[in-house]
């Protein structure tokens, strides 16, 4: 094959054969996952349309995928002593809040745990340490995407008194095949 813009130029074709990039073809554009063909480059300059969004069957940008919605949202509200489950179904989750610890006479915390059903980890935590004769108060806010796996857990977890706190929600954003899930009424 010979390259129109460079008469004396041939184009070269490769085959590509790559799991990786076959899948993640395969992915992208489902329709043409039972394609069976090789994946080919060429050393030509191809200008290049990303329908990535369409492809994956998004029409809205990462950022607004992720839009805090009415129906979509769960509201967690824990004020101290103890612990609260907020997500437990396998996928991405998009959790939004606020971390409030009040020092009195006693250190608290607020973390945030996961677990395997077996485990339990603290994968966040605040601790506003015990200060006799002065009151403070700290807040934290919190942005943050988790993924979980079957059987495992998000929870929030306040020290033994009502001097901790946390409010906020929690939606899940994509399945645990990694497909987005738009706003409720999107």
């Amino acid at each position: 094959m010979i390259d129109s813009s460079s008469p004396n130029q041939p184009v070269q074709n490769y085959e590509i054969v790559n799991p990786g990039l076959e899948t993640q073809v395969a992915a992208l554009l489902p329709s043409v996952a039972g394609y069976g063909g090789n994946l080919r480059a060429t050393n030509t300059i191809i200008p290049i349309v990303d329908l990535t969004a369409a492809a994956e069957g998004s029409q809205v940008p990462e950022s607004m995928q992720q839009a805090i919605a009415f129906g979509s949202q769960t509201a967690i509200s824990q004020v101290g002593a103890g612990t609260s489950v907020i997500a437990n179904s396998p996928g991405f989750w998009r959790l939004i809040g606020t971390v409030t610890c009040v020092v009195a006479n006693a250190t608290q915390t607020v973390n945030l745990a996961m677990s395997d059903g077996i485990s339990t980890k603290n994968v966040w935590g605040a601790t506003n340490v015990s200060n006799i004769g002065r009151n403070e108060t700290q807040v934290f806010n919190l942005d943050y995407i988790f993924f979980l796996a079957a059987s495992e857990s998000l929870s929030v977890v306040c020290s033994t008194n009502n001097l901790t706190s946390f409010q906020g929600s929690v939606r899940q954003v994509g399945t645990v095949d990694g497909t987005l899930v738009t706003p409720s009424g999107f």
